[in-house]
């Protein structure tokens, strides 16, 4: 009991210091902005690593204040009026709202604020924040669905629950990947057919792969960002390869071909339901080990108590970090896979590198982070092993 008080204790002051501390910088940013700064690729990566690492901290602090301090309690009571079915719903959305409200000065000071500074963007505040807001009430409403549909398994499975939940995660996130692409991410950017001499050039490639029917498209990224990007989403017929309009307009043809390729390599081997698989079975693991790791006492009253639903979350969370080294792993391994299509493709190393070294460049990209960063936060692998990677085809 006294370690718990101690750790709640721990994470309200990690909470409160860190959001006040950020929001006195919010208000004096907002009132008189700070001065744009020299485009440093290694200042802007090494401020990039620290918010990370304490975005991570500072994350699982407010998610554990939340679900065991009294916000939780409080919200947990309130809700007792209503049927079993409806009381997680009625949890998660003041919670994960009120959580994002107080993070709105943190993230207004640690992405709003380096991006204008270091050159990476001209977004106003006001439309900064109309996006803000939408995420806001998007994370809100999924949540509270999540936290329902968990609340049914446990509900309708006292003994199997995480077996049903396990079993139930799969077409969540087939529907999740459904509904991205066409719904969700245009309430953000705008989506463009891309057509026109790239466009033919483009499709050829795909042809060549039994991809001629993907959807390739252009997205306004600059509206946000000067940063240059492309991706694939979505499964299905709802696949689709997007490009940004800050790499079409930067690179040239040669280098958005490689960059398409690469995008391409992910959609013939399909990375997607390849991801999809590998977060089925992080999500199995996590379930039955945050079971175990529950207390039986606990486990009886979690179909009435939608706090102890939102405590089982905050488990499976701080549990996820020991398994996202492995999760990010396997991702890096499809982009080499993805680079080595797109060599083979292509046959244009020269141009892979350049593109590469552009979107370092344009990006402030760090090209070589510390190895514990890479394992412990890349997605993808070090830019700088790419480009030598293709410097030596080249060769």
């Amino acid at each position: 009991m006294k370690a718990s008080k101690l750790l709640l204790g721990l994470c309200a002051g990690v909470t409160a210091g860190y959001t006040l501390m950020r929001t006195v910088q919010a208000l004096r940013e907002y009132r008189r902005p700070s001065p744009a700064v020299e485009r440093d690729a290694r200042a802007y990566a090494e401020y990039r690593r620290a918010l990370d690492v304490a975005g991570t901290v500072r994350g699982l602090a407010s998610a554990y204040l939340f679900a065991y301090g009294a916000p939780g309690r409080f919200t947990d009571r309130a809700t007792a009026f209503a049927p079993p079915w409806l009381r997680p719903a009625l949890f998660s959305l003041p919670i994960v709202t009120m959580s994002s409200l107080l993070d709105l000065p943190i993230s207004f000071v640690e992405s709003y604020t380096p991006e204008r500074r270091y050159g990476l963007s001209d977004q106003s505040i006001a439309a900064w924040l109309e996006e803000y807001l939408k995420g806001t009430a998007l994370s809100a409403a999924f949540s509270a669905v999540l936290l329902s549909l968990f609340g049914i398994a446990v509900r309708h499975a006292p003994r199997t629950w995480p077996l049903v939940a396990a079993a139930g995660t799969l077409p969540l996130l087939v529907v999740m990947n459904l509904v991205v692409p066409l719904w969700i991410l245009p309430m953000f950017n705008k989506f463009v057919p891309l057509d026109g001499p790239l466009e033919d050039r483009l499709r050829k490639l795909a042809g060549r792969y039994g991809a001629a029917t993907a959807e390739i498209l252009r997205m306004d990224m600059s509206r946000q960002t000067r940063k240059a990007n492309a991706f694939v989403t979505g499964v299905g017929g709802t696949h689709r390869i997007v490009l940004g309009d800050t790499l079409i307009d930067a690179f040239t043809p040669d280098e958005v071909e490689f960059v398409v390729a690469h995008e391409l390599g992910h959609y013939v081997t399909k990375d997607t339901w390849r991801l999809i698989a590998f977060s089925e079975l992080m999500a199995a693991i996590l379930l039955f080990w945050a079971q175990r790791a529950t207390p039986v006492r606990e486990r009886a009253r979690m179909r009435k108590r939608p706090i102890l639903l939102a405590r089982f979350v905050v488990t499976m969370s701080a549990a996820s970090q020991l398994l996202r080294p492995l999760l990010l792993a396997f991702s890096r391994s499809r982009e080499w896979a993805a680079d080595d299509f797109a060599l083979e493709a292509t046959g244009d190393a020269a141009s892979g590198a350049a593109a590469l070294s552009r979107l370092r460049d344009q990006n402030l990209a760090d090209d070589a982070p510390p190895h514990w960063y890479e394992l412990l936060f890349g997605s993808h692998p070090a830019l700088k092993d790419r480009i030598a990677k293709l410097e030596a085809a080249e060769r």
